[in-house]
């Protein structure tokens, strides 16, 4: 067993925490699934032998996945926000979230089909909203309000004016 790390992302799952962690390290570089532990008696929401708890990395950060029951739900309060360098990465993430029985929200935010929430958000978009004349600003915030998907060419067409 790999020491923990000293900082770690929990995140509370019914009964499926393994099966989310294997869909986010085959969908997410410098991802990965470690230490699968399984409950060595029964408890309030499970069995023994059932799997407990799962160690797993999205890209590059640290989270531990655990099968607690319905008691918790995940909520927009918590979300990964993933950078993308182009539009076909943002594709690629938002219609693998979306294709695996996610849904889509707006404004590059969806949820995996455990109500997990994801920012899936071009570096070209943080750029844009971060421009300093205020009217490029206000045009790119404007125009990313109307999208579900970030569409990087209509964000550049809104810079552009």
């Amino acid at each position: 067993m790999k020491a923990p790390a000293r900082n770690t992302i929990c995140l509370w799952y019914d009964h499926d925490a393994e099966e989310a962690a294997r869909f986010y390290a085959s969908t997410f570089p410098d991802s990965s699934v470690g230490d699968v532990l399984h409950a060595p008696n029964d408890y309030p929401s499970g069995k023994k032998g059932q799997v407990l708890t799962v160690a797993f990395t999205v890209l590059g950060i640290p989270c531990l996945g655990i099968n607690g029951g319905p008691a918790f739900r995940h909520s927009e309060a918590f979300s990964f926000q993933v950078a993308t360098g182009d539009q076909a990465e943002t594709d690629r993430y938002w219609n693998a979230i979306i294709g695996n029985g996610g849904e889509a929200s707006a404004c590059g935010w969806c949820k995996d089909k455990w109500g997990l929430s994801w920012q899936i958000t071009p570096t070209a978009l943080t750029r844009a909203i971060a421009d300093p004349d205020p009217a490029v600003a206000r045009r790119v915030f404007d125009a990313m309000m109307t999208m579900g998907k970030i569409d990087i060419a209509a964000i550049e067409a809104a810079r552009r004016g």
